[in-house]
């Protein structure tokens, strides 16, 4: 407590008073944004996003494993041994997958393939190929929304379980229970209930710009991206639907085999 004693002083140690506190909040509010707490976990709703850093590390995404790993989430894998696990997306067919599960079997590489509703219907020859050739056929939801937006347990389970019964109807066989949020975007209350499903959510630690049919990237803009960000334990996401994948996923898996990586399935990350 401030006594002021004097009529002539009171007014000026006052507004002294106040600027100083005034500064001292700011300063310490500046100093937090600016140097958040460290035990505060790197988590962010929205869409996935990665910083790479340094070539051959692993990027920082924005959500660490430690807080993913509650929710059975996973975006690289915790390991210095040079491995990679192959995701590919899948929104449709357009003739380019056949030549991409060619190369997969001709390096003996597992990769899991991330489909909606609307290619099980449209390509199921091409969905039972993936399943007899011993690739994961993950969730990416029957109608490819954005979950983000979903806030009901009840609207959530329906995108996933509709795709599980029209692959069960296609295959013969229980769809593994892997998901990939469409686009990258989640939140945590997703991330909940992904797992309250008995769900793994992927996410990836390597991608780049594939998907725009009418702008393909180039051979040599794919291998700059690719050679120069893989990772020991990366989970590389590709589209199917890219013409520039399908050319030079043969030689892209030799030139990472001659780094020294191999090739493991996803289903090592849940054991």
């Amino acid at each position: 407590m401030i006594h002021c004693t004097h009529r002539l002083y009171c007014k000026p140690l006052a507004r002294i008073t106040f600027l100083f506190l005034l500064s001292f909040l700011l300063g310490h509010w500046l100093g937090y944004i600016t140097h958040p707490s460290p035990s505060i976990p790197a988590s962010a709703d929205g869409n996935w996003g990665l910083s790479f850093q340094q070539e051959g590390k692993p990027p920082t995404g924005n959500a660490t494993s430690d807080y993913l790993k509650q929710f059975h989430a996973h975006y690289t894998a915790d390991t210095e041994e040079k491995v990679i696990y192959l995701t590919f997306d899948a929104g449709y067919e357009n003739g380019n997958t056949p030549a991409i599960l060619d190369a997969l079997k001709k390096h003996k590489a597992p990769a899991a393939f991330f489909l909606v509703g609307n290619y099980l219907t449209t390509s199921p020859d091409l969905v039972r190929r993936m399943a007899a050739e011993g690739h994961i056929v993950g969730n990416h939801t029957f109608h490819h929304p954005d979950m983000s937006k979903i806030s009901t347990q009840e609207d959530f389970s329906k995108e996933l379980s509709d795709l599980e019964e029209l692959y069960q109807q296609v295959t013969g066989q229980p769809m593994q229970r892997f998901y990939r949020p469409p686009q990258g975007k989640y939140s945590e209350s997703n991330l909940q209930m992904a797992s309250d499903l008995g769900y793994h959510t992927f996410f990836w630690s390597l991608a780049y710009v594939d998907w725009y049919e009418d702008k393909q990237p180039s051979h040599e803009e794919a291998f700059k991206k690719l050679l120069g960000r893989i990772h020991p334990g990366a989970i590389v996401l590709l589209h199917s639907t890219s013409k520039t994948n399908a050319e030079i996923l043969d030689e892209l898996l030799t030139r990472w085999e001659e780094m020294g990586y191999q090739f493991r399935p996803l289903s090592d990350l849940v054991q």
